[in-house]
């Protein structure tokens, strides 16, 4: 049984859990965005833990708008059942639609959640390339600026992804989070400009270690067609190389097939699978 937590006094143990899984699976458990915005009281943390104290599981939970949680069950207490116990409180938590997704299109997760009568309703394709070659006829980009474009970018963001259900959603507060990550650093994102001088366009790059990941690019309307998507990039390729990065990667929706296209078209290639699931109403 998962029950909220604060983690007071279980931090360290839910940070080696996810660190394990991690270890495991290829993959983080959670997403940023489930991250941050439990760091800031906006989703719930909850925990199982054996008899003996030890944490086995644990998600992190919104209660509506709609219901969400990811859920992970520690690898050394896997195969025992615990999955779909833990999985069946959380359904047992919400009466109507409840969304969920599964890090990496295992064929245990996809057997879960069929038994909990769950639905597929969504796949994000996690694509790489290396960063071994060189990169030709790379344009230059100005670099964000908090004080200057940070309300510009979360206009332009939410008209780039208004019909995103995660990506539009974002809020002037949900940005100063992302920025108060320890990985953020306002060079990482490039923006581009029109000729008065409008952000048009923007690539934002998360690097840690010596992976560097497109964390969201988008162009405009009144841009799009032009070639700025692929010139940003190859911009933000091109930057990666300069901060030592060795591996490319980037999430995309496997409806987004004019963004699949692109990158493929650059090297990117398939990594993983993302999976969300939903359920309707409770049966």
């Amino acid at each position: 049984m998962l029950h909220t937590s604060d983690l007071h006094g279980e931090r360290d143990a839910f940070e080696r859990l996810v660190d394990e899984a991690l270890a495991a699976d290829g993959q983080p458990p959670f997403s940023d965005q489930s991250i941050v915005e439990a760091r800031a009281g906006q989703r719930d943390y909850l925990t199982a833990v054996d008899d003996d104290g030890a944490l086995t599981g644990a998600a992190i939970a919104r209660a509506a708008d709609p219901a969400e949680f990811e859920l992970v069950i520690a690898p050394f207490y896997r195969g025992a059942g615990r999955g779909r116990r833990a999985l069946q409180s959380l359904l047992e938590r919400y009466d109507d639609e409840v969304l969920t997704w599964a890090h990496g299109d295992h064929p245990a997760a996809a057997r879960l959640a069929a038994s909990t009568h769950l639905t597929r309703i969504r796949t994000l394709y996690q694509l790489r390339r290396p960063l071994d070659d060189a990169l030709p006829d790379v344009v230059a980009f100005d670099r964000f600026d908090p004080a200057r474009d940070a309300d510009e970018w979360v206009a332009l963001n939410a008209r780039v992804f208004a019909d995103h259900p995660e990506q539009g959603r974002i809020t002037r507060s949900d940005l100063d989070a992302r920025m108060a990550e320890p990985w953020f650093r306002s060079d990482d994102l490039l923006v581009a400009r029109s000729a008065m001088g409008e952000l048009v366009g923007y690539n934002w790059l998360k690097i840690e270690g010596d992976v560097g990941e497109i964390y969201v690019l988008g162009i405009d309307a009144q841009a799009a067609g032009m070639g700025l998507g692929r010139k940003l990039t190859a911009a933000g390729l091109a930057h990666m190389q300069s901060r030592g990065c060795r591996t490319a990667a980037l999430y995309v929706d496997d409806e987004n097939e004019r963004a699949v296209r692109l990158y493929r078209s650059m090297g990117f290639t398939d990594y993983t699978t993302d999976v969300q699931y939903r359920r309707d109403v409770r049966s």
